[in-house]
Order: structure tokens, then sequence, then C-alpha cells
């Protein structure tokens, strides 16, 4: 049993959830302003929100149907009956449970008692992170059935992550910032684009009207070109405002994979096809927040 809560937990996702964190906190220690337990508490604490999110994504889609025979990729918990509904419902409260106790130990080592107005945002923050990771596929007006996935993913993945936790070490934001946090929300937001083109013709079906099946397969296409590209210059652009070393330019090895992935997907005719590339681009993206990491890191140290 346990075995098939390790499989609903979906660990090919949780290097993505992750990215985000590890980039800010690489910034944040090219400032001296990073902390370990502050840096673990967030990896936790994201690692949980992901767990959150793709059991409710489980019990979601399972409930309503959505995962049926149509659907391409590996078959989910509560779809092949491996898990009730019931089960996974109280896995999801379990994992909820552990989560907010970590999150609000984030929040106590950060700011401590006295910086009562910056604890109570992040604990709002993360209350809405839960929410956001349940209410993706739950309910009768889950945003993941109406189009609004990819901003809640580039929202939480991509701005919360990379800003949030650069924000827990440094207590402060700046404008430059938001340039890391758009390229990881712009790769994140990739995979799941990628995630729904495959799934295209059984999300028309199940009515999951994701905004790949709003706007077609030809211009998903373009829109996950626009992502791909988009984070590479937003990378770039960081990197040119803070330029120390040509070190800082070995972020662009994370792109190699990256541009390999678009020809794939540009010459792509058979959806079922994408399934390996959702893991491809998720590793790239974690491949990206180290080497990025480092660009911005390794100057200040030699």
């Amino acid at each position: 049993m346990i075995k098939h809560y390790i499989e609903a937990a979906r660990l090919r996702t949780l290097p993505l959830s992750v990215s985000g964190i590890i980039v800010g906190s690489f910034v944040a220690a090219s400032q001296d302003l990073f902390n370990w337990l502050i840096c673990l508490l967030a990896l936790l604490t994201t690692t949980g929100f992901q767990i959150i999110s793709n059991f409710a994504n489980d019990y979601g889609d399972g409930v309503k149907g959505t995962d049926n025979e149509d659907r391409i990729g590996p078959k989910r918990a509560i779809q092949s009956g491996v898990i009730s509904p019931k089960q996974m419902l109280n896995a999801i409260i379990i994992t909820i449970i552990i989560t907010f106790i970590v999150a609000v130990s984030l929040i106590y080592v950060s700011f401590g008692k006295e910086d009562f107005l910056n604890a109570s945002i992040f604990f709002i923050l993360g209350v809405l992170s839960i929410v956001a990771a349940i209410k993706y596929t739950v309910g009768n007006k889950a945003y993941g059935y109406n189009g609004f996935g990819d901003l809640f993913v580039f929202l939480f993945f991509g701005l919360l992550s990379v800003c949030g936790s650069y924000y827990l070490f440094t207590k402060h934001l700046n404008f430059e910032i938001f340039l890391p946090a758009f390229s990881v929300g712009f790769l994140s937001v990739g995979v799941l684009n990628l995630n729904n083109m495959r799934d295209r013709e059984s999300d028309v079906k199940s009515h999951k009207n994701t905004l790949v099946v709003k706007i077609g397969s030809k211009f998903a296409k373009y829109y996950h070109f626009s992502l791909l590209i988009a984070s590479f210059l937003t990378a770039f652009l960081f990197i040119l405002l803070n330029f120390h070393s040509l070190i800082q330019f070995i972020f662009i090895l994370a792109f190699i994979p990256i541009a390999r992935h678009g020809l794939v997907v540009y010459k792509n005719k058979i959806p079922k096809l994408l399934d390996p590339e959702l893991k491809k681009l998720a590793l790239s993206t974690f491949l990206f927040a180290i080497l990025f990491g480092l660009s911005v890191y390794l100057p200040v140290i030699l």
C-alpha cells in the first residue's frame, strides 16, 4: 500500500517543484544572506505542497472520471483502484497537516516572534498555496478545468517560489529577483502545457477545458516555444544586469536539452509521444535552477 502512495506522490514532479527554492536560495547566498535551516524547511514545505497537489489531482480527476481509458500516461491510483477515493482524501488531509507544521516552522525560523506582519503574510501565502494545490482539480469550480492552471503554476512555481524563498532569507525584494522567477515560472508552465498537449483529446471528452483545449494544438505549440524562449531571455537579462564574469553564462548549458526538447515538440504529430518529454523538461528545469544558481554564486566565491 505504501508503494501506491509513493507512486501517487509522483516523485518525478518533485525536482520541478523545488527549482524555484534553489534559485531563490542561491541568489540570497550570493548576497551572503543564506541560512541552511531556512533552505531545508523551504524545500520540505514546497515538496509538501507538491505532494498535496499530486494527491488532490489524482483524487479530483479520479472521482470526475477524467482519468479513464482514454488518458495517455501512467495510470493514476484512483483510476486503477489501488487507492480508494476515501483513502486518498485521508492522505491529502495527513499531508496537509504535516506540511502546515513544517510551513509554520519555516515562518518562525525566518521571522521569529517579533516580525508579526511578515509572519502573517507568509502564513496567508502558505494557506493559499494549500488551497491552490487542492482546487486545481477538486470541486465544481476547479480552476484546472477552466484554463487557469497555467496562471496559477506561474504564480506559485515561479513568483512565489523564487521571490518568496529569496525574501525569507533577505527580508526584502528588488526588481531583478523577478527575472529568474519569471524564468522558472515559464519553464514550469511549459511542463503543464506539455502535459495538457499530451492529454488534449481525453480532456476534451472529459470537459476539462485547459488552455490547450481552448487554443488548439497548433497554437499550443507556439505558446510552448514562447515560454521556452522567454525563460532564456529573462535569465539572460538578469545575468547581464549582474555581470561579473563569463562563468555566469554556464546556465546556458541547461538550455541545450531544452532546445532539443523544443525540436521534438515541433516535430510531434502523435500526442502520446510527448509523455517522455515531461520528465525531460522537468529535469531540465531542475538543471537550469542548479546552473543558474551557480552562475550567480560562483563569481562571489572565486
